[in-house]
């Protein structure tokens, strides 16, 4: 069960940063500030939110061994 758990926090936290950082890119990108080569669903945005992901994974409690 904590394995569940904490892959379906990972995934949580994957699909909340992505969409944070489309949001913020997109408004970025209206006001101008951003560089040209910054787009959605980029590079930036999926290799944000996977390390958002994999530090929540690593968080997650685990399941000491019973002796």
């Amino acid at each position: 069960m904590p394995e569940f758990v904490a892959t379906l926090l990972a995934a949580a936290a994957f699909c909340a940063t992505l969409l944070l950082l489309n949001a913020l890119t997109r408004w970025l990108l209206q006001l101008h500030l951003g560089p040209q080569d910054l787009c959605e669903n980029g590079f930036v945005q999926y290799g944000g939110a996977l390390v958002v992901a994999r530090a929540a994974y690593r968080r997650a409690p685990v399941r000491l061994p019973q002796p």
